[in-house]
Parts: structure tokens; C-alpha cells; sequence
């Protein structure tokens, strides 16, 4: 195991000043804001960003919101972003879906989610679904997960849009798709067949592959081991592990240093970085 005492903040693997990176891929919740709020100087990193000529893009496994309602969230706060720069677990969910031919599901998720499968031609509220897909789902009702669980015990599979236990708030964790899928498991004992989104590789291997860019030169940075560092490493990419959200030094403290979710750097937030 590490001790938090042989780690520097700072990073003694790679400097924060990040002089070989080409293109920064930004955890939302947690790292650039906080709730309502955004992180302090998440704004001035990312003009140093446009200043340095880095590409920057905001990846999220939150699939409550579209991508619509993420623009709206991240103009609103004085952030330029248009959509090609959002990437969803959500669009990693469509992607599976669209892959393994599925249009007809039953869907635990927000009024955002059911608009992006539906416009992809996808039914969210099926009487014959081939799949029950759980996403973030901050509209719940008892219909949705009493539906979901009938379907469940008849057989049909069950697909995640990501694994995150909670999303954090200033108030602290909020129960996530990893606190659904434990009670789903609770009442059906039914567990996913596959969970899309972070930290699976291909949901930012697919934008750098695009882009012409080397991993290698690419930095994931978020606030969560399991997700944003474990998909960094999975991807090859610089892994920067930000303190202003869920993961604390204690949690690093309690990693081998050869687990996946072990971050190359690891500031206090964006304001350290650049």
C-alpha cells in the first residue's frame, strides 16, 4: 500500500504544468464544479487551456442530463462549449445499444436521457423491452423501478449507463446508478450484463482516435479513482486525480501502487494545473 506521506500533492510523476499534453479531458461533477458552484479557478485553467493551444472536452457519466442541458449548464456558468465537446456515458450507452441492434427498452432515467435514446430511434417504454436500461435517474418514481423489477424477474437483461455509487454534492454523496443497481439487485438479484460509460477505454479512446492524437499525450482528469483514473489507465493516458470532489489522499493511501485506479499526478483541483 502507499502512505499518504510519500505522496506529494503535486505530483511526483508528472509536472502540473503539463508541457507534453495535447488535450485535457475533464470530469464535470466534482472537478469543474461542485453542485452549482463552480470549482475556484476552474475558469482561469481553462483559459489557460485556450491559451496554450490544449484541447479540452468535458466527459461525464452523470446521464441525467442531455447534452443540451450540460451546455446549457456549463454557458451558464461562462464556459464556451458546444456539443462536440460533451462526451456522456450515456453516449457509450447509445453506442452498445445501437451495436447490439437493441430499440426496444424499458428506462429508469431523467426526461434528458429518454430524448437521447429516442431520438436515436430507440423506445424507452416499451410492453416487450429487450432490455431494462438504468441510467442516473433524478425524476425516480416508484412505477419506473416497480415496472423495471417485474420485467427483471421475467428475464429480461439489464444494461447501466456507469457504475458511480454517488454523485457528489456540497451536501455530500448523492445516490448514483451504483446505489440502484444495488437495489435492483436487493429485489430481483439480477445483475447487469454490461455497464457502459467511465472507466471503460472506448469512451475516450473513440474522441482521441478522432482527434490524430497519442494517448499518451492526453490527460483524463477527475475527482474518482474507479471511474476517471481507472479509465486513464485503461486508456493509456496521464491520470490526474483532483481532491475537489470525492476522492480523498486517504482513499489513494489505501491503493497498490499498481492498481489501475493509482493517478500519475494528483493536485488540490484545476486551479494547480497548467
Amino acid at each position: 500500500m502507499v502512505h499518504v506521506q510519500d505522496i506529494d500533492v503535486l505530483g511526483d510523476y508528472v509536472d502540473n504544468s503539463l508541457n507534453e499534453i495535447d488535450a485535457v479531458f475533464l470530469d464535470l461533477d466534482g472537478t469543474i464544479y461542485l453542485g452549482g458552484e463552480l470549482i475556484p479557478g476552474a475558469l482561469e485553467f481553462l483559459q489557460r487551456c485556450n491559451d496554450r493551444g490544449v484541447k479540452r472536452f468535458f466527459l461525464s457519466n452523470n446521464s441525467s442530463r442531455s447534452v443540451n442541458q450540460y451546455l446549457e449548464k456549463l454557458q451558464g456558468f461562462g464556459i464556451p462549449a458546444e456539443p462536440a465537446d460533451v462526451l456522456l456515458s450515456t453516449h457509450d450507452l447509445l453506442s452498445w445499444l445501437n451495436k447490439n441492434n437493441i430499440t426496444k427498452t424499458w428506462l429508469i432515467g431523467t426526461d434528458g436521457m429518454k430524448t437521447m435514446l429516442e431520438v436515436q430511434g430507440i423506445v424507452t417504454d416499451s410492453d416487450t423491452p429487450e432490455y431494462v436500461v438504468l441510467g442516473y435517474d433524478t425524476e425516480i418514481n416508484y412505477h419506473k423501478i416497480a415496472q423495471a423489477s417485474i420485467y427483471l424477474h421475467q428475464g429480461v437483461p439489464l444494461v447501466a449507463s456507469h457504475p458511480d455509487m454517488v454523485c457528489p454534492s456540497p451536501d455530500g454523496g448523492l445516490p448514483d446508478v451504483g446505489a440502484y443497481l444495488a437495489m435492483l439487485k436487493a429485489t430481483t438479484g439480477v445483475e447487469p450484463i454490461h455497464i457502459t460509460g467511465k472507466p471503460n477505454a472506448g469512451m475516450i479512446l473513440h474522441k482521441i482516435e478522432e482527434l490524430g492524437l497519442s494517448p499518451e499525450r492526453c490527460a483524463m482528469v477527475g475527482d474518482r479513482l474507479y471511474t476517471d483514473i481507472a479509465m486513464a489507465n485503461r486508456a493509456g493516458c496521464v491520470g490526474i486525480l483532483v481532491l475537489s470532489g470525492e476522492a480523498t489522499m486517504e482513499d489513494v493511501a489505501l491503493l497498490e501502487e499498481t492498481a489501475e485506479q493509482f493517478p500519475t499526478l494528483i493536485v488540490d483541483s484545476v486551479a494547480s494545473l497548467l
